[in-house]
């Protein structure tokens, strides 16, 4: 099986983990405070998987340059951006159809990717993107109309976090690939880079805005080194798989979670799986099953 495979796996279960604790924490403090804690409780992790992989590394020279800074900055601005949007999408009484089109990030990426970034894909590829997001979306049991379009803020915050996740997706792998380092070294120098940014634009926008948010979040520290913990891996898979791997692709292998979930619905709690969630199943058995065979 190929590295960036079992990177995204990998990313695939920290995120769900990760997901779950974050929507739990959310509900006592701000979408901003759930964010920072993202941030602040993974560097720790970040620097010691960086100098871990610089130690493995010997004699691998790191040099930064105006691309890889420009990326980097870029893409932590965007998934800042985009968990703050999803924290919202999460938190609300209707959030089915917000969270859904977080799911349309792998269709955003391949298109942004092909328009912006010059990384066009295969025919084949662009086939599987679109039945991995259709699937999600059928199995989500996913509908809207006119109205939900202007009136849901479900719908604002779902795509605003899938456009931004897929943005900061595509400038990760461009600053990583900027780098002419081994592809584990470069993804962990991005990582570090990108967290340390983050950790300082929320940390300066809680204190100042929120500041007794701060104190809510270091009396909930254990669960937030947890989520620090689990965030941290989780972006280990999705920046190592990027590096080595188109982020549409990676991003759409990612939505076996979906998948997951349901299966794990069916089998771990015994409730019944629907048509629709059968017929969405299969699309994104299908997608990944393409994806696979055409790497």
């Amino acid at each position: 099986m190929q590295a960036w495979i079992l990177f995204t796996l990998l990313a695939v279960v920290m995120q769900s983990v990760r997901t779950a604790a974050q929507k739990q924490i959310a509900q006592s403090i701000t979408a901003a405070a759930a964010t920072l804690v993202r941030y602040l409780f993974g560097l720790p992790f970040a620097l010691g998987y960086y100098f871990s992989l610089s130690y493995f590394y010997q004699g691998e020279e790191i040099v930064g340059n105006a691309v890889f800074y420009r990326a980097s900055t870029l893409a932590a601005i965007a998934q800042i951006f985009a968990t703050v949007f999803l924290i919202k999408a999460l938190t609300l009484r209707n959030f089915a159809v917000g969270t859904a089109l977080v799911k349309t990030e792998a269709l955003l990426t391949a298109v942004l990717g092909a328009v912006f970034f010059s990384a066009a894909l295969s025919s084949i590829a662009y086939l599987s993107v679109f039945l991995g997001v259709l699937g999600v979306l059928i199995a989500s049991n996913w509908k809207v109309n006119w109205r939900d379009l202007v009136e849901n803020e479900s719908i604002k915050y779902g795509v605003g976090a899938g456009l931004g996740f897929a943005l900061a997706s595509l400038w990760i792998r461009e600053a990583s690939l900027s780098l002419d380092i081994p592809r584990l070294l470069s993804a962990s120098t991005v990582l570090l880079y990108m967290v340390a940014i983050q950790t300082v634009l929320c940390l300066l926008f809680v204190a100042i805005r929120e500041r007794m948010q701060l104190v809510l979040v270091l009396s909930r520290w254990k669960s937030c080194f947890f989520i620090g913990f689990t965030s941290l891996a989780g972006s280990v898979g999705w920046f190592t798989a990027m590096s080595l791997q188109d982020a549409a692709v990676v991003k759409t292998l990612g939505q076996i979670e979906f998948l997951v979930t349901l299966l794990i619905t069916y089998f771990y709690f015994g409730e019944k799986i629907t048509l629709k969630e059968c017929l969405g199943i299969a699309l994104v058995a299908v997608s990944v099953i393409l994806l696979i065979s055409t790497s």
